[in-house]
């Protein structure tokens, strides 16, 4: 697992948790000691004394899982042969002509085996089998005193060991992840090395020849399954990881925003709702604008004007929301000074923070989910080494979630030459360029774009009921992130290739609000 995750940027090994599933123990459960299964009959024609214990492996027919190695080492083992069966469950086929390549190959390779080493009357490999027949294996096997193995090369976890041990049956498994995991919670078998033939001989022989330890065995695996990997036990540990989060402490707002006057209703709407409602509305709309505010909300305040006086009519139809590069302190004090009502999602900080409706609420999910890796002061630090770069103005450089700067065209290096600084100090950032002049350094997995995805997720919107209006670069990834997209007139030229994308983007012919107005119109949002 390591191996794996650690190739993603985000990887956090401190962060990460694993909850291993459940099993359904109504279906996976001992027998009785009478009864005689249906699969019985179809692995009885293959052996010579079906009544002796059996060693029952159960997966795909794939040369991951190392089926070839267990007959070789019960091929070359006389006692275990002498000892018990194998018996070989891999899938269904009609024809070994007509399996897929790598499974018509390995079919091949045990035939090939079983010829080799003269083993008819001893290897049971029946051609198909119903879902019903699995659990009956299972117990079958352990009504004859056997082991069921895994010998597989790589095993992420091994749903099947836990099969088995429900059933009673112990188990035998390769050294490798979750096998692993399985014996030292339950402490039903053995691990051995799946690449030697000796270590699979003598795990098999240990379980199937010493009674006594194949009894504890047997106990200790139905006892560890009932304890660890049921259902109920499943849904405990992952609430068990769940509560923590769910009692973080309430957001503290900034000092500079815990006195800012909110933005009050517009003196020419009388019918206006109060801009602070009760409770969050987001899930009372049908459809979200979600727009950008410097030069495309806001700039013409006529314009504004006629368009709040729209949303209103709209509702509960339509609401709205914001996306700015904007700290939130910011934000609410621009809005306050244009006179728009406290939209329903505040994303800001180019996509660092979402706050919703009346409390301002911080999106703790999204902090936690863009958080990793995000090495702020380190970043700062390494950009002091840089030419023509300044830090953009206090009020604007979130220090938890964005680094901003102003650049000097004629000085500053090319944003990915800032990028590839960062990577050669083994630090990760997201570089969104705007208006030619503006840097700002997220981490990795935040943008507009991320977090209006994000959003639409997690509230329950389809991206198709969202309509999102911006103006320059740091819009580009909400313009194309799968959302109704439109550009105001008054873009900026970054914008411009988007005009040729595959997405379609519409285009305003009006400029500021009266832009975002006219694709309202456009998209019939207003009927």
């Amino acid at each position: 697992m390591e191996e794996q995750y650690s190739l993603y940027q985000q990887y956090h090994p401190q962060r990460i948790r694993v909850i291993p599933p459940g099993i359904n123990l109504e279906r996976f459960h001992p027998q009785p000691r009478s009864g005689r299964p249906p699969i019985a009959e179809s692995l009885e024609r293959f052996l010579q004394d079906p009544h002796k214990p059996c060693i029952l492996a159960l997966s795909r027919a794939s040369s991951r899982k190392n089926v070839a190695a267990l007959v070789r080492a019960y091929g070359e083992d006389p006692d275990l042969q002498e000892l018990a069966n194998l018996v070989l469950i891999l899938g269904n086929r009609e024809d070994i002509r007509d399996l897929e390549s790598e499974s018509r190959q390995v079919m091949t390779e045990l035939l090939l085996l079983i010829d080799r080493y003269d083993l008819y009357g001893r290897v049971a490999y029946p051609k198909s089998n119903r879902p019903e027949d699995v659990p009956a294996l299972y117990r079958l096997a352990a009504y004859r005193r056997g082991v069921f193995v895994n010998p597989a090369l790589t095993e992420p976890f091994g749903l099947t060991l836990l099969e088995a041990a429900a059933c009673g049956l112990p188990i035998v498994a390769t050294q490798d992840g979750g096998p692993r995991d399985i014996l030292a919670a339950c402490q039903n078998g053995l691990l051995v090395d799946p690449l030697d033939l000796g270590s699979i001989q003598t795990g098999l022989k240990t379980a199937l020849g010493q009674p006594e330890q194949w009894q504890q065995w047997s106990r200790n695996g139905l006892q560890g399954v009932r304890k660890h990997y049921t259902w109920p036990s499943h849904v405990k540990r992952y609430l068990s990881q769940l509560r923590p989060l769910l009692k973080r402490p309430p957001l503290t707002l900034p000092t500079g925003l815990r006195n800012l006057p909110l933005p009050k209703a517009l003196p020419s709407s009388p019918h206006w709702d109060p801009v602070l409602p009760r409770r969050n509305r987001i899930p009372l709309y049908r459809r979200l604008l979600i727009a950008d505010i410097d030069g495309t909300l806001i700039g013409d305040r006529q314009g504004l004007r006629e368009l709040l006086i729209h949303l209103h009519k709209a509702r509960p139809t339509l609401g709205l929301g914001i996306a700015t590069g904007r700290c939130l302190e910011s934000a609410l004090q621009v809005l306050r000074e244009w006179e728009v009502p406290l939209p329903e999602v505040l994303i800001t900080s180019v996509g660092g923070e979402i706050h919703y409706g009346p409390q301002l609420t911080l999106d703790q999910s999204w902090q936690d989910y863009i958080s990793p890796n995000w090495q702020p002061e380190a970043i700062r630090s390494a950009m002091t080494e840089l030419p023509g770069l300044r830090p953009q103005i206090p009020v604007t450089d979130r220090p938890l979630n964005k680094v901003g700067y102003v650049l000097d065209p004629a000085q500053a290096p090319k944003p990915r030459q800032i990028l590839q600084h960062l990577k050669q100090q083994q630090l990760s950032a997201r570089a969104i360029f705007c208006h030619q002049r503006y840097l700002d350094l997220l981490p990795q997995r935040a943008s507009k774009g991320d977090a209006v995805r994000f959003f639409a997720h997690k509230w329950g919107y389809a991206l198709t009921d969202i309509l999102v209006a911006g103006d320059s670069g740091n819009d580009e990834s909400m313009l194309t992130c799968g959302a109704l997209a439109m550009v105001v007139r008054n873009y900026s030229p970054e914008l411009k290739k988007l005009q040729r994308g595959c997405q379609p983007i519409y285009f305003a012919q009006q400029s500021h609000a009266w832009g975002i107005l006219e694709a309202l119109h456009h998209f019939d949002w207003l009927a």
